[in-house]
């Protein structure tokens, strides 16, 4: 009985468990990005996509359950790592930290109207105005 019961805890949550989709700007040019392109972005050590346009970063906040998911299964850092180095980096003047969105909705908004801009979702499903990247 109790393994049904996690069973069906297990799936219900998993939406909210799985960051699945890397969202960007529809004038991003390619269809995937390798796990250490993606890692490099969210580290701020890329700023610039290979056509030399400058990426623009969301985030959804710290302990947002999309948030922590995409930090650990899609960048392999716990979120609080990925906070302490933005915050070097802005604090020291090498890098501008992230631009925070309130949830999903707001994400898919910014992504959509921000030339550049990259940001992720927990879906895996196309938007209208935005691209689906590929996670190599």
């Amino acid at each position: 009985f109790l393994f049904w019961r996690l069973l069906a805890l297990t799936i219900l949550l998993s939406p909210l468990a799985a960051a699945a989709g890397i969202i960007v700007h529809p004038g991003v040019e390619g269809r995937s990005i390798s796990t250490a392109s993606l890692r490099n972005i969210y580290t701020l050590r890329q700023t610039l996509w290979p056509n030399r346009q400058p990426i623009v970063i969301f985030v959804l906040p710290d302990d947002h359950p999309v948030h922590e998911a995409f930090a650990k299964e899609k960048l392999g850092l716990y979120p609080y790592r990925l906070r302490q180095t933005w915050d070097r980096l802005s604090f020291s003047g090498m890098a501008s930290a992230p631009i925070e969105v309130k949830d999903e909705n707001e994400m898919q908004a910014r992504v959509r109207a921000t030339p550049g801009a990259i940001g992720y979702t927990s879906k895996d499903t196309g938007h209208d105005g935005i691209k689906i990247l590929r996670l190599e």
